[in-house]
C-alpha cells in the first residue's frame, strides 16, 4: 500500500482536484484506491458521492479502531476500484495548532488496519490518497506522519513560491521529527494556461528553486475539470477534448506516483501491479512522442 499526502498551505489551488484526478487515473489502471478526505470542507467526499454511513473521519480520529474505520470507509459512486473514508465537517476539532503531538499517530494507526478489512477474493488497497486541508494543523501533520510521499500542489501565481516553500519546509520538519520514511513526491502546478507569460515565468521560478521536484507535466486550466466534478464523474469519463487533455496529464502524474511507490518496496501481494506502472509508462512515452512531433 502506497500512501500519498496531497497538500498545500494556500487554499483554492486545487488539492482536491489533484486527488480526484489521481483517483480517476488509478481507477482507469485498475489500481484499487482509497481517498481519505481530511478537509473539513468535505469536497472530495461530495464529488465521490459515497454511500450513506454513520461514521466519518472525525470518528476514526477519535477512536482509531477497526470497527470504526470499517464503518467510515464506503464505496464511491465511481466504481468498485475507488472507496472513500468520508470527511466530517466536525473534523475541525482535530485540527488545532497546539504543540501536543500525542494524537498525530491516530491516522497512521487507523490506516494500518486497512488490510484487515479486506474480504476473501478482494484486492487490498494499493494506493491511498490523503486530501489535506489548506493549513498546517494537526490534520495535515497527521497526514504527513501517515504518508510515504507528499505531493505539493500550487498555481502559477505570485504567491506560488512562498506557499510551496512553506509546504516543503513542513514536509521536511515532519520527516525529521516524526516520519523518517516521508519523501517529497514533487510539486505539481495546477490551472496552467500555456500562453500566459506570467504562468510560464512562475513555473520557471519554481524550477529554479526546486529543480527536478517540479513535475515535468503541468495540469492545464480547463472548464472540463469543474464540469466533471459537478457531475460527480471521473475526469477520464467526461469525454470532452479538454477533459482528455487533463486526463492525460493525470496519467503522467500517476505514473510518477506509482514508480515512487514501487521503488520503496519489492513486489508482493497488495503492492501496485507492475502492469499498471508499465501502462502508465506507455502514456509517458506517448506524451514525449507528441511533444517531439
Amino acid at each position: 500500500m502506497h500512501t500519498v499526502a496531497v497538500l498545500s498551505l494556500k487554499g483554492g489551488v486545487g488539492k482536491t482536484t489533484v486527488v480526484l484526478g489521481l483517483a480517476s487515473a488509478a481507477m482507469r489502471r485498475g489500481v484499487r484506491t482509497l481517498v481519505v478526505d481530511l478537509d473539513p470542507q468535505c469536497n472530495a467526499t461530495a464529488s465521490l458521492e459515497p454511500e450513506e454511513t454513520g461514521k466519518g473521519l472525525s470518528d476514526v480520529l477519535a477512536t482509531p479502531h477497526a470497527d470504526v474505520l470499517r464503518a467510515a470507509v464506503v464505496p464511491s459512486s465511481w466504481g468498485e476500484e475507488v472507496d472513500v473514508l468520508v470527511g466530517s465537517e466536525d473534523a475541525e476539532i482535530h485540527n488545532g495548532h497546539d504543540s501536543d503531538d500525542r494524537h498525530l499517530a491516530r491516522l497512521t494507526d487507523a490506516l494500518s488496519q486497512l488490510d484487515s478489512m479486506v474480504s476473501d477474493g478482494e484486492l487490498p488497497y494499493q494506493l491511498v490518497l490523503l486530501d489535506c486541508p489548506p493549513s498546517l494543523g494537526r490534520l495535515t501533520r497527521s497526514a504527513l506522519v501517515a504518508a510515504d510521499r507528499a505531493l505539493l500542489v500550487t498555481e502559477p501565481t505570485i504567491f506560488a513560491v512562498s506557499g510551496v516553500q512553506r509546504a516543503f519546509e513542513a514536509v521536511q520538519a515532519e520527516r525529521a521529527e516524526n516520519n523518517p520514511q516521508l519523501q517529497p513526491l514533487g510539486v505539481v502546478v495546477n490551472r496552467v494556461r500555456p500562453r500566459s507569460h506570467e504562468h510560464q515565468f512562475r513555473i520557471e521560478e519554481l524550477r529554479d528553486i526546486f529543480g527536478p521536484l517540479v513535475m515535468p507535466v503541468t495540469l492545464p486550466d480547463r472548464l472540463a475539470v469543474q464540469q466533471a466534478q459537478g457531475a460527480c464523474l471521473p475526469i477520464h469519463q467526461w469525454g470532452t477534448p479538454g477533459a482528455r487533455e487533463v486526463a492525460l496529464a493525470f496519467n503522467l502524474l500517476l505514473a510518477r506516483a506509482l514508480r515512487a511507490g514501487r521503488s520503496r518496496r519489492t513486489a508482493a501481494e497488495g503492492d501496485i501491479p507492475a502492469e499498471a506502472i508499465d501502462d502508465a509508462d506507455d502514456d509517458i512515452d506517448d506524451e514525449e512522442f507528441e511533444q517531439e512531433a
